[in-house]
């Protein structure tokens, strides 16, 4: 290992946040850096931790197959309630959503607390405002949402026919539907006698 490689990897140990090869290049001067971090790369690899580059920036962290070693408490997961469970669903499908069309979709107002759940989470996130009046804030998911179940992107989504194969859907009742607004409209016309 020559002295770049060295004041490379020394560099990454003792930094606080991941770097840029720039950064990197500020701290130990002139030279190859990314053959340097290619190489430090390899000589980590299959260690207890490892370089990794995330997003243009370096760092050192634990190797993922080692993570629950290093873990104090155990996480416990928590059930969503059918609120934040509906106003999840909601923000995926539609958006950027506002607070507002969230309620006018689900019928009922929300919580700030059901918001708050779900930002908690790091699975949705504000996405700027509209431009209404008001300036309503919007909400959209976040790629830790596409992580945590598994999809790649929004377009993974079920549609609404594999919603109805799974039985998550109830098939709409024509007849009772009807029944329904025949009965709406008689109300409203007795009304206006």
């Amino acid at each position: 290992m020559d002295e770049l490689d060295r004041a490379v990897e020394a560099t990454l140990f003792a930094a606080a946040e991941p770097l840029a090869v720039e950064e990197i290049a500020a701290h130990v001067g002139e030279g190859d850096i990314a053959a340097t971090l290619g190489r430090l790369v390899e000589t980590y690899a299959g260690h207890g931790v490892e370089l990794v580059e995330r997003g243009g920036r370096w760092h050192f962290q634990t190797a993922a197959d080692l993570a629950h070693l290093l873990r104090r408490t155990r996480e416990e997961p928590r059930k969503l309630s059918r609120a934040a469970t509906e106003t999840l669903a909601i923000i995926a499908y539609h958006e950027p959503v506002s607070r507002a069309e969230i309620e006018a979709i689900r019928g009922v107002q929300i919580s700030k607390g059901t918001l708050d759940v779900l930002m908690e989470a790091s699975w949705i996130r504000t996405a700027g405002r509209r431009e209404s009046p008001g300036r309503p804030l919007l909400y959209a998911t976040t790629p830790d949402f596409l992580s945590h179940f598994g999809l790649g992107s929004r377009r993974d989504l079920p549609g609404i026919d594999d919603l109805k194969a799974a039985g998550l859907l109830d098939p709409l009742d024509e007849e009772a539907l009807a029944e329904q607004l025949g009965e709406l409209q008689l109300e409203s016309s007795d009304e206006s006698d």
